[in-house]
């Protein structure tokens, strides 16, 4: 018989799976405002603070369907634009109440999804999210970090971006998302020759300040794909953008 925690009678580990999820949105404010998906815990342990949408795998499913489930009965998601499993967290502490394996998963969605009516579900800005419950804070910088890197070599931006827009619009959302800034007419090249982004051959409506009507576009593809395995978008030099 065994007295070590997370054993049972025999000596084997037993330990709690769950599923842990990080959704992000941009939506048009102040230019554009990356946004994560949050609730509020009502319980012990962090009653009160913020936390990614997550819950146990049960025994007759997959860790994928376990996601699936989860979003759909307590957010009313359904469809992400995009999805895929980020890392698995396996310190023994992570979880004050038992111990706890997490697989880790990051969803992208466009700006006008929302939780369902009965979710519990919250957006909140990127910026200033910082005491989360749990590891979560640590689990959003990672998501991130994998967005950030795939914007520059795959259409990834497709799942965040509304289904038409102009080349100023999508430029403040890579800024959003890349934390720096980056040319609109060099984006707009680059995606046209990678064949990710095509006209429309609309126009948008006029500003408030007038002007001449912008092009509106949409990507070519709903599914995800690679489109430049060795591309990086970087930051946009000052000196040479005063030229």
């Amino acid at each position: 018989m065994s007295n070590e925690p997370f054993r049972d009678d025999r000596g084997v580990a037993k330990f709690r799976h769950e599923v842990v999820a990080v959704i992000f949105r941009v939506v048009p404010v102040g230019g554009a405002q990356l946004q994560v998906l949050i609730w509020r815990r009502a319980r012990e342990p962090f009653t009160g603070e913020p936390a990614l949408p997550s819950g146990p795998v049960d025994a007759g499913e997959t860790i994928d369907q376990a996601l699936g489930r989860h979003l759909a009965a307590k957010l009313d998601l359904t469809d992400l634009g995009h999805c895929e499993q980020l890392m698995t967290l396996s310190d023994p502490g992570r979880d004050p109440f038992e111990r706890t394996i997490a697989t880790a998963y990051v969803g992208l969605v466009g700006p006008d999804v929302e939780p369902g009516g009965g979710s519990v579900g919250e957006w909140t800005p990127f910026v200033g999210l910082d005491g989360m419950a749990f590891d979560h804070r640590r689990i959003v910088g990672a998501a991130l970090d994998r967005v950030r890197a795939k914007m520059s070599y795959t259409n990834i931006a497709y799942a965040l971006a509304p289904a038409e827009f102009t080349l100023a619009q999508l430029r403040d959302l890579y800024i959003e998302v890349l934390g720096h800034d980056v040319d609109a007419t060099n984006l707009g090249r680059v995606l046209s020759r990678r064949g990710e982004v095509v006209e429309t051959g609309r126009l948008a409506m006029p500003g408030a300040g007038g002007g001449r009507p912008a092009r509106t576009y949409r990507f070519g593809s709903s599914g995800y794909r690679v489109t430049d395995p060795f591309a990086v978008l970087r930051p946009v030099n000052p000196a040479t953008a005063a030229k």
